[in-house]
């Protein structure tokens, strides 16, 4: 799952704002422009003129300001298509990206370590995403560790028991086992090494 972006979630959101309130400025510049123009005036002044002669009927004085409502209507349109687009774009590449971290995440929670966020949006996301993955590899590697540690004892008890019932400890039946214990204190070694480099939470630490 890729997702591509060329910037940070700060300029990206700092984008997405200005991209609004440049479509509202330009709105805003438009209709005071047309408000205070003088072929509104000239038009208004004319329309009234036309009126009081009787060339024009009360509805059609004011068409100059229903040209320039409608105009302010078609503007508003406009801010809300771009709002729509924006809050799109916002979706694509932040929501959508953090919805996936969130259910990898989850997944991890239960135990399974079988997926990867695997996203690159080369900004704090892409990040994150690579944080969960080497979690979850280092994860892995603790199970399979645990797993292989299980095993050994399992034989090593397994072999000790069998020594016992056949009460043979001769150097050849004990050697075996001596094998196995020594691969079973190497890899306790390893797993204790490994859970050495594990910060627990404990409510001393806290301020």
């Amino acid at each position: 799952m890729t997702f591509r972006s060329e910037y940070s979630l700060q300029r990206t959101m700092i984008i997405y704002i200005l991209l609004i309130g440049f479509a509202a400025l330009l709105v805003a510049a438009e209709f005071v422009v047309d408000t205070h123009s003088s072929a509104l005036k000239k038009a208004l002044g004319q329309n009234f003129q036309r009126y009081a002669s009787g060339q024009l009927s009360q509805d059609d004085v004011y068409d100059p300001l229903v040209r320039i409502r409608n105009k302010a209507m078609m503007m508003v349109g406009v801010i809300l298509a771009v709002v729509v687009i924006v809050l799109t774009m916002f979706i694509k590449t932040i929501t959508e990206p953090l919805q996936h971290l969130i259910e990898v995440s989850k997944a991890i929670n239960t135990g399974d370590l079988s997926g990867t966020a695997g996203i690159d949006t080369r900004n704090e996301l892409s990040q994150l995403s690579a944080a969960i993955d080497d979690m979850a590899t280092n994860l892995q590697e603790i199970v399979m560790l645990s797993r292989s540690v299980c095993d050994s004892a399992g034989h090593v008890t397994g072999s000790t028991l069998a020594l016992f019932d056949k009460e043979d400890f001769t150097p050849e039946a004990v050697q075996p086992m001596k094998r196995q214990l020594v691969r079973l204190e190497s890899e306790m070694l390893t797993l204790s090494q490994a859970i050495e480099c594990f910060k627990l939470y404990s409510v001393d630490d806290q301020p």
